[in-house]
């Protein structure tokens, strides 16, 4: 059995200490703005040295790739560094300010004498010449990626204001084989593409896995013998069970935001409605009842609502509804386009969607009311959005055209400033992000 700790248990687990540091100055609240700027954003300058100790080459090209595709922070070349820091000292400041880096972490990972892994580092503001940020980190070795993206989580987060998201994984269906015959299983990843893992055997196909908020148990839609299913996968014991005995096919499960239920798509005759079962009692409740056909429920952050596509107008939309059901309205408008997929952000703030207009399949966002829709990503083929857990970031799956290509996996920030694949052994499709939990 590979058990993953959770984030609580991780922390606890680390032995953390933080080391003393002065509190947020002007230069860096005034960087803490500048993410959310428009068309005069910069990213952030910072120089991350090289980590001293015999950890110290991993941490080190973990957290710059991570900064790297962060978008709002900006990893500075290392062969432009005056100063060779390899420890967590204070660095020379007037070096660092003739690279433009505002913000330099230095670091230290290596054995203990204990043999456990020990992580410190340290954060510092150029402009200032102060120590911003600092944390030491004591755990067994084979935890030291997640050290890694954990320091990066605590860089970003005391820079931006804004919530990490390095240590988080990705679920997504893998696919191998030739075209004609793909072999397809549930795997899972941590968000830069490494620790791959896989959770079924690919004698079965396998589509839409989706996290529960514990990140413990995910939800899919499996083709087995019978009718397609929709099953719950607790991904550290692997024990599988189907959710419900329903006369016909179910498929787009996701969790409602406290985990206690699934809500999915009942196909029945021509029609397709959504329902939601209490993963305790096994009750079961309709929530739609119309003649078209609705799917790809996702609920708000708070469970007061959910979003879904239907075609009950005669086309693809999005339909907005209570959590309880009821009366849907419609938010998607765009002239001659039709809309799938949607999933509401962790914040709330934004709803992502997959948008089919003038032979494109693009990536976009929009408020739940339907306004300021834009486009992050179009081609000949994306689809399958899912929010990073800050909200800040969306992958997607781009299918390539022509040949033997296949899906790849890719992410791009909410605001469209920058999109970078996610590195997987094959092909993959359908990915779902954890929490940080």
């Amino acid at each position: 059995m590979n058990t993953r700790l959770t984030r609580r248990q991780m922390t606890a687990l680390l032995a953390a200490a933080p080391i003393p540091a002065l509190p947020l100055g002007p230069a860096l609240a005034q960087s803490a703005l500048d993410i959310k700027r428009g068309s005069g954003f910069q990213p952030i300058p910072i120089a991350v040295t090289n980590f001293g100790g015999d950890g110290g080459p991993q941490a080190t090209q973990i957290i710059t790739n991570n900064f790297r595709r962060s978008v709002f922070l900006r990893p500075l070349d290392a062969a432009t560094f005056v100063e060779k820091a390899t420890n967590p000292e204070a660095p020379q400041m007037d070096q660092w300010k003739m690279v433009n880096a505002q913000f330099v972490v230095t670091g230290r990972a290596g054995r203990a004498p204990d043999g456990r892994l020990k992580t410190e580092f340290r954060l510092w503001d150029v402009t200032s010449g102060q120590q911003v940020a600092g944390q030491q980190y004591v755990t067994d070795p084979n935890n030291s990626r997640r050290v890694a993206h954990i320091v990066s989580d605590a860089i970003f987060t005391r820079i931006t204001g804004e919530a990490g998201w390095c240590d988080s994984r990705v679920v997504f269906v893998d696919e191998s084989g030739p075209k004609e015959r793909r072999t397809k299983r549930l795997a899972i990843i941590d968000q830069d593409g490494a620790n791959i893992r896989y959770l079924s055997r690919g004698d079965e196909l396998v589509v839409t896995p989706r996290f529960s908020p514990s990140s413990q148990d995910v939800t899919y839609m499996a083709f087995g013998a019978g009718d397609p299913s929709v099953y719950l996968l607790n991904i550290e014991n692997g024990q599988r069970e189907a959710v419900g005995n329903f006369p016909g096919m179910t498929f787009a499960p996701r969790f409602s935001p406290d985990g206690q239920r699934v809500i999915m798509s009942l196909s029945q005759g021509s029609s397709t409605n959504l329902f939601t079962m209490d993963l305790r009692s096994r009750a079961t409740t309709r929530l739609t009842d119309t003649a078209g056909i609705d799917t790809s429920p996702s609920y708000a952050p708070d469970g007061a609502q959910i979003v879904f596509e239907s075609d009950r107008g005669g086309s693809q939309q999005i339909y907005v509804m209570g959590g309880a059901g009821g009366g849907a309205k419609r938010i998607s408008y765009s002239d001659g386009a039709r809309y799938s997929t949607p999933v509401w952000s962790p914040k709330g703030d934004f709803i992502a969607f997959t948008r089919q207009k003038a032979g494109q399949f693009g990536i976009g966002v929009m408020k739940p009311d339907g306004t300021g829709e834009r486009m992050l990503t179009e081609g000949f083929h994306n689809e399958g959005p899912t929010w990073a857990p800050n909200g800040l970031y969306v992958m997607f799956f781009r299918d390539q055209q022509g040949g033997q290509g296949g899906p790849k996996l890719y992410m791009v920030d909410v605001f469209g400033r920058g999109e970078f694949q996610v590195p997987t052994p094959s092909f993959g499709s359908d990915p779902s992000w954890s929490p940080l939990n």
